[in-house]
């Protein structure tokens, strides 16, 4: 694996440093659905087309409601992520794994930072970043946008090409390839060229680099 020159490791959040089996982005959709259909006085049916539209247009059903809707967002955000975090657990290889990595390692989420904090306790990996950046730290801009990227990359000041990207989502990963960085898919999500690796789990992963695999 290329990876000898990297010194900074970002990593998404949901579905990246916790497995899609926890189904916690679940509950999270459903309080999303719950949230536009009482805001926007709109059915189940047409809160999830509404919620999957957003997602796919904007980055983030939040960036959709606020365009098209005027939806502040720090109540969505509340709301959203007030859910049962029993379905995670603490993953000792993954922590030592993430631990062994040299240099900085930073958490890059579309989801809230006490959102993304209570993932990482839950996970036992708190004390494992030097930073976690959601949202509100882009202020409001989601990842695809380059805008996001660039706000993380001027508050850590890391050389995007001395860095890796670890993202479920193969959007997120367009920009961090045009900018130099080396791109990991997570999770088996349709790549392309912009994708480096493709990896079912970070855990695997980041094992077989450790090994000179």
């Amino acid at each position: 694996m290329q990876m000898d020159t990297v010194d900074t490791w970002v990593f998404d959040l949901d579905n990246t440093l916790y497995p899609p089996e926890a189904t916690l982005f679940d509950q999270i959709r459903l309080r999303m659905r719950d949230y536009v259909m009482r805001e926007l006085s709109v059915g189940a049916d047409e809160a999830d087309l509404l919620r999957d539209s957003y997602w796919h247009r904007y980055g983030t059903t939040l960036a959709g409601l606020m365009s098209e809707h005027h939806i502040a967002p720090e109540p969505f955000l509340d709301e959203v992520h007030d859910i049962d975090f029993s379905c995670l657990c603490a993953d000792v290889q993954l922590a030592a794994d993430i631990r062994a990595l040299p240099g900085r390692k930073i958490v890059f989420t579309n989801a809230a930072r006490g959102y993304a904090q209570k993932v990482l306790a839950a996970r036992g990996l708190a004390d494992l970043f030097e930073g976690v950046y959601g949202i509100s730290e882009t202020d409001y801009r989601p990842k695809p946008e380059a805008a996001a990227y660039q706000s993380v990359i001027a508050a850590t000041g890391f050389d995007p090409r001395r860095a890796a990207m670890f993202e479920d989502d193969p959007r997120n990963l367009i920009v961090p390839h045009q900018l130099g960085m080396r791109t990991v898919l997570v999770g088996g999500a349709e790549s392309g060229p912009h994708v480096d690796y493709e990896v079912s789990d970070v855990g695997h992963f980041l094992a077989d680099l450790h090994r000179g695999v």
